[in-house]
């Protein structure tokens, strides 16, 4: 596996899936999250601000891996490596956007959502997938069933993965950690609740 990759996939157990509508909120959004232990954060490229939102949080927080999330494309690969991304994490995965990985030298987190997609991944070298839909695509039991014949693909399973569920998810033998929109979600960000956001975050950390 990448060495960056595994750094982002193992130094805490939840990846904070943020959609930034404001770039005002980018710098203190990261403090928040790294007061509460979490410094691996994938940011979707939602919004128009998405990539100036990955310098600032980079700048807030220097010691911060950056996930450039909802990379479909190659001109999306190629816009994240420019604004700084560490990696960038896809939905699913096509041979295009894989060699643009390649060719642009950034370590991707590629999405699948079956044993064929995992497969096909391995084929291609990878060592680790996004899950995703989790909940939607069988959620915990499906990546237990996944284990079986498949033990050293490695999974972050993203998408309906809440508070509540997502220690059942780390419990999976193939689960390197998940990923959490519930962590940073879009009305506490309106509200400017920082200090909620930071509660969340710490509770996340401490999950195993």
């Amino acid at each position: 596996m990448h060495p960056v990759l595994d750094e982002a996939l193992s130094r805490s157990p939840v990846m904070p899936v943020l959609v930034i509508p404001e770039i005002s909120m980018a710098a203190p959004l990261a403090e928040a999250l790294a007061s509460g232990g979490l410094t691996v954060f994938e940011i979707t490229l939602r919004t128009d601000c998405a990539l100036d939102a990955m310098l600032a949080m980079k700048d807030a927080v220097p010691d911060a891996l950056i996930g450039a999330g909802t990379v479909t494309r190659r001109d999306r690969m190629r816009e994240a490596r420019d604004s700084g991304a560490d990696f960038v994490v896809s939905p699913g995965t096509t041979q295009a956007l894989w060699d643009a990985s390649v060719e642009y030298q950034l370590p991707i987190l590629p999405g699948f959502s079956s044993a064929s997609e995992a497969m096909a991944l391995m084929e291609l070298g990878s060592q680790c997938g996004k899950f995703f839909p989790a909940e939607a695509s069988g959620g915990v039991n499906y990546l237990k069933s996944l284990a079986g014949p498949l033990p050293d693909f490695l999974v972050c399973p993203t998408g309906g993965i809440k508070a509540e569920t997502a220690g059942n998810y780390l419990a999976c033998p193939n689960v390197m950690c998940v990923g959490g929109s519930w962590i940073a979600p879009g009305d506490l960000l309106a509200q400017g609740d920082y200090a909620a956001i930071e509660a969340r975050a710490r509770h996340a950390a401490s999950l195993s």
